[in-house]
């Protein structure tokens, strides 16, 4: 009865992209099954999995739709005298706006796990060019041409992208940082406050830097 119950909570997907990224961290990839991730998931059945996912590696990637949404609507609303790139950045607000601190960790063993698959690595390639191309239809939506519309959309999704990885790679500092003996503890938090300021930035604000990097290099090509 009370496996019923929890087999339709609506949580139901979290748990599931929860599960499969602890199972993949701790056995790899390749060495685990659907069956495990439903379990794991608070003793769910694989047909319970393939109502959400269509195969384990899309367990990974649950978001894709939701992040070309949110870059789309956000820069279709942003002002008319935007230009290409500040209405992509209304975009990138938008997105990196729903990642909450609390997804650090997480997003630090998820990019691990993709980085030791050559199958997650080209799964997360194809979704970097969704989000490019989401990028670009909505600034043609806009009336901007080829290749402004195009180059701004990849300036947006690098921005993203070098961005996140910063920001998830922070909390792995931040944790290898917190596992020194206590005697050293108060010094090490000072040293980790004031050598990662990444750690107390949310995405948004590195998001922006990078943005703004990347923009600066793209300036003094010219």
């Amino acid at each position: 009865m009370l496996a019923g119950v929890a087999r339709w909570e609506p949580n139901t997907r979290a748990r599931l992209v929860m599960a499969a990224v602890d199972l993949f961290a701790e056995q790899g990839y390749d060495a685990t099954t659907v069956s495990e991730i439903a379990e794991r998931a608070g003793g769910l059945t694989k047909m319970t999995f393939f109502r959400h996912f269509a195969d384990k590696r899309e367990v990974l990637f649950a978001g894709q739709e939701i992040h070309r949404r949110l870059l789309a609507d956000a820069i279709a609303a942003a002002p008319d005298e935007a230009t290409p790139l500040e209405a992509t950045s209304a975009g990138l607000e938008a997105l990196t706006g729903t990642f909450t601190d609390e997804r650090r960790e997480f997003s630090a063993r998820l990019l691990a796990v993709v980085a030791g698959n050559s199958e997650l690595q080209e799964r997360a390639a194809y979704k970097r060019a969704t989000l490019a191309g989401a990028i670009t239809a909505a600034l043609h939506e806009r009336g901007v041409p080829d290749p402004a519309a195009s180059l701004a959309a990849e300036l947006g999704v690098g921005a993203f992208y070098r961005a996140f990885e910063r920001w998830a790679n922070s909390a792995s500092w931040a944790n290898s940082a917190s596992s020194a003996s206590s005697a050293s503890s108060a010094s090490s938090a000072s040293s980790a406050s004031s050598a990662d300021p990444a750690g107390r930035e949310t995405l948004t604000d590195v998001t922006r830097q990078a943005f703004a990097e990347l923009r600066t290099t793209l300036a003094t090509l010219g």
